[in-house]
């Protein structure tokens, strides 16, 4: 089997962590591995596969010889790497949000749209992490019949803002038993024992940069240009996967039945729906995995063309790093 030459661009913050560990469990085929940082990580050791490898300073010439570079840093780095990183004649798979909406830039979630990987230009885009989600619990429904608008609420987790969010969630639960003064600095407001309707930075229309990602990321991944999307972001005191209610309609109604049925077979999704068994989708039994948990599949009472239903999954992983690996197996044939 080929082995090919992979760089991590961000490799010690969290999804540049995750990405190895996911590299290591899907058995992605590596010839070499490039672990590439910013200054302050530079000659930092990581373990992999039972040997350490050094951080090395990522910058311009950094990239030569890699077939693939999996980023998870800021919009700022991939947007002052991208150039290089293509002219190298690596692929760059990217997890911020700094080319997603470029058309010749394909937007992929491999169960869903996998077929566009191929058509690549140098970069591919990882999609938000809560887009990832949510269209992974709602393509099944998608085949059984076009799927029009949806309305949806993320309840994010602290964790997919970075790792310092679970920190800051920590310290106040532990403020508030101890009696002692809560800080707030990663989150608008203090988080332990509180929701924040606030995610990403407004815009003129009353949403947020966050929920209109759900609108036109889900329009190029689901190759729906008409889809309409109503969405409500809000972040929650969890420390790891994202949860979303969300009612979809379709052009066809549709019975429960089918749904559940398709979403079984759905690749990538679990069916978890039995409420008599207080079975549901939870950020308990859906942290540290790469499915998407589905349930509370229910017909909608307002649209009679609508269902409702509530899931779950890791953003850390099927929402960014193990996303990114899969589009890298895709294009060599293993996904």
């Amino acid at each position: 089997m080929k082995k090919y030459n992979v760089g991590i661009l961000g490799a010690t913050g969290a999804v540049g962590r995750e990405m190895l560990k996911v590299l290591i469990e899907r058995k992605f085929p590596i010839n070499e591995l490039r672990l590439l940082a910013s200054p302050r990580s530079v000659g930092k050791k990581i373990e992999y596969n039972g040997t350490e490898i050094e951080i090395k300073l990522a910058e311009k010439g950094a990239f030569k010889g890699l077939d693939f570079v999996l980023g998870a840093a800021s919009n700022a780095v991939a947007k002052e790497f991208a150039d290089d990183i293509v002219s190298s004649g690596a692929v760059f798979i990217d997890n911020s949000s700094a080319f997603r909406m470029i058309d010749e830039v394909p937007l992929v979630v491999p169960e869903i749209n996998g077929e566009d990987v191929f058509k690549n230009k140098g970069i591919i885009a990882n999609p938000n992490c809560s887009t990832i989600i949510t269209l992974m619990a709602v393509n099944a429904i998608n085949k059984l019949s076009k799927i029009k608008a949806m309305v949806a609420s993320t309840y994010q987790a602290t964790s997919g803002a970075g790792a310092e969010g679970p920190v800051e969630l920590r310290m106040q639960e532990e403020a508030l038993i101890n009696g002692t003064a809560i800080t707030n600095k990663v989150f608008q407001h203090q988080i332990a024992e509180n929701v924040i309707p606030h995610i990403g930075s407004f815009l003129d229309n009353g949403y947020t940069t966050e929920e209109m990602k759900m609108q036109n990321e889900g329009r190029k991944i689901m190759h729906l240009k008409d889809l309409l999307v109503t969405c409500t972001c809000v972040r929650v005191p969890v420390a790891r996967s994202h949860s979303i209610s969300v009612t979809v309609v379709t052009e066809n109604k549709l019975e429960i039945e089918d749904v559940k049925k398709a979403i079984s077979l759905e690749k990538g999704c679990r069916l978890y729906d039995n409420p008599s068994q207080l079975e549901y989708p939870m950020p308990i039994v859906t942290s540290d995995q790469d499915l998407v948990f589905v349930g509370r599949i229910r017909k909608d009472l307002i649209n009679e063309n609508g269902i409702t239903l509530w899931c779950c999954g890791d953003q850390v992983r099927k929402g960014a790093a193990t996303n990114a690996v899969q589009i890298a197996m895709k294009l060599i044939g293993l996904e």
